[in-house]
């Protein structure tokens, strides 16, 4: 894959925890470009697998799935936008053809098809690499466990082509299967069947309705809304929610607790909660954070909203971390689903906002290091972090000295702007952020590790720490802020210098 150049421009704008429009399309269509190319490889590794590991059977379906969807995709995007390139990675068994596009996969402003809607939909990503994993025969011999979840990841990808189908408003009929009695069809939402096991559900698609058919049970019809989810009266069926646009023209948020790759699989991160299934309250609590989110934002600067409407592309509710005193909050971001973020309920739109800034500059960092390398150092855990209680390698050092500069500017921004006591806890927070930076930033601007290019990135996060210094804190937060990290770092050399591998000379 030929990566797209980052231009000067955009590293620094990046580096200052800003990015022009331009520098943000490009990360996100990078990103798309990466999750065609993931998609073209589950592909050809079901084609090349084992029979054992991927039956005669399933390559056949997924011949199927790929026809439906490839027919999604020649439909044009409502509005009469310019149609997507027809470049599409070639079905299994299939001559070698049209790829995908090794650069844009779309061009700027071009609305997506229903296909590749659905492609490069943040959710798609873990279950492509979930794919991999279990296609993959050198992960060991196969039991039957691993057999049973690469047959429900396969059997995802035809419930990802349906949707597509029917948002392109093709008719069909086709055999889905409820996985232990869930039948999740991506950015419409669930079918919930009276077993526990997995089950099979004919669905038909004809005008804009779905007839979701089931053994010993009554049909489910289901409507599709524009844009995101579908309603049904049956009990049966819970639709995606969502929340809205962050600006009046943008489209709905997913609020997406549906997906079953939303969460990674196995034991969680430690001090996040797992995925929520909201009821109604939960859905008002989101909604009531979100609607002052877009003001929240804007107080830390306009290109805060900027950046939050270019690469958020929806939200997972998480539960409260565990020993939560209602306070507490979690959030996350994972690199296989860029433009997703994972978040327990916020406390108000002010956390929320907060919330963005901090995980979208994990996202920018991740995307950016995809075209760029900024550095050439080890995983070796050897660095302060005043945010953290052990060691961090070099590069989770400066993915955490970066959201926490983005997050120094945002409330610097907001305190000088906003009325006390708004203004006092914005301090506060911009006071404590940018003491934590000064304290671990030394360690970045000194690596003998920094490519030229990873230099310029990190000599901008050190002019935008300094120029921070135009507009001080109060003393009394400033001193305690400096109070906190001086006794984090005392507490931090006591427990860990003595075992830490020495650096490079």
């Amino acid at each position: 894959m030929i990566r797209p150049a980052v231009p000067e421009r955009g590293l620094v704008e990046l580096g200052r925890t800003r990015g022009d429009p331009d520098t943000l399309a490009l990360l996100a269509r990078d990103q798309d470009t990466r999750r065609l190319l993931l998609l073209r490889a589950v592909l050809d590794a079901a084609d090349a697998a084992d029979p054992a590991v991927c039956s005669t059977a399933r390559k056949a379906r997924l011949r199927e799935d790929w026809a439906l969807l490839t027919e999604a995709d020649r439909l044009r995007p409502p509005a009469n936008r310019p149609r997507l390139p027809a470049d599409r990675p070639r079905p299994p068994g299939a001559p070698a053809g049209p790829r995908p596009p090794a650069g844009h996969p779309h061009p700027p402003g071009a609305a997506h098809s229903p296909a590749r809607a659905r492609l490069f939909h943040p959710l798609t990503g873990p279950w492509a690499l979930s794919c991999l994993r279990g296609l993959d025969g050198r992960g060991g011999p196969a039991d039957a466990h691993r057999d049973r979840r690469l047959r429900q990841d396969l059997a995802h990808f035809s419930a990802l082509a349906a949707v597509a189908a029917a948002r392109a408003g093709i008719p069909f009929t086709v055999r889905l299967t409820a996985r232990a009695g869930v039948l999740a069809l991506p950015s419409l939402g669930a079918l919930h069947t009276a077993t526990g096991a997995d089950a099979p559900v004919d669905v038909t698609h004809r005008h804009g309705r779905l007839t979701l058919r089931r053994p010993d049970a009554p049909d489910v019809v289901v409507h599709l809304e524009s844009g995101i989810g579908a309603w049904s009266g049956a009990l049966a069926w819970t639709p995606v929610r969502t929340l809205p646009g962050l600006l009046p023209a943008a489209a709905p948020l997913p609020l997406d607790d549906v997906d079953p790759y939303r969460t990674a699989p196995g034991p969680g991160h430690r001090g996040l909660g797992g995925p929520a299934v909201l009821d109604d309250t939960d859905h008002k609590r989101w909604l009531q954070a979100w609607s002052g989110t877009e003001a929240a934002l804007r107080s830390g600067g306009a290109h805060r909203v900027a950046e939050a409407v270019a690469l958020l592309r929806c939200l997972v509710p998480l539960e409260s971390p565990p020993g939560a005193d209602g306070r507490d909050s979690c959030s996350a971001t994972r690199h296989e689903a860029f433009g997703a973020l994972l978040a327990s309920p916020p406390q108000d739109a002010v956390a929320l906002a907060a919330t963005l800034v901090h995980e979208l500059h994990h996202a920018k960092l991740a995307a950016l290091g995809d075209l760029v390398t900024l550095h050439h150092a080890g995983p070796e855990a050897r660095y302060f972090a005043p945010w953290k209680t052990g060691p961090r390698p070099y590069d989770a050092l400066l993915q955490g000295v970066y959201s926490h500069l983005a997050l120094a500017d945002y409330f610097q921004h907001r305190a000088l702007v906003v009325p006390p006591p708004d203004r006092e806890y914005a301090w506060s927070r911009h006071a404590r952020y940018r003491a934590q930076v000064k304290a671990a930033l030394p360690a970045l601007v000194g690596s003998p590790d920094l490519t030229v290019r990873g230099r310029r990135f990190v000599d901008e996060m050190a002019a935008a720490y300094e120029r921070m210094a135009e507009h001080p804190a109060p003393r009394d937060h400033t001193a305690r802020a400096d109070a906190y990290v001086k006794a984090a770092r005392a507490l931090w050399t006591q427990r860990h210098t003595p075992a830490l591998p020495r650096p490079k000379e």
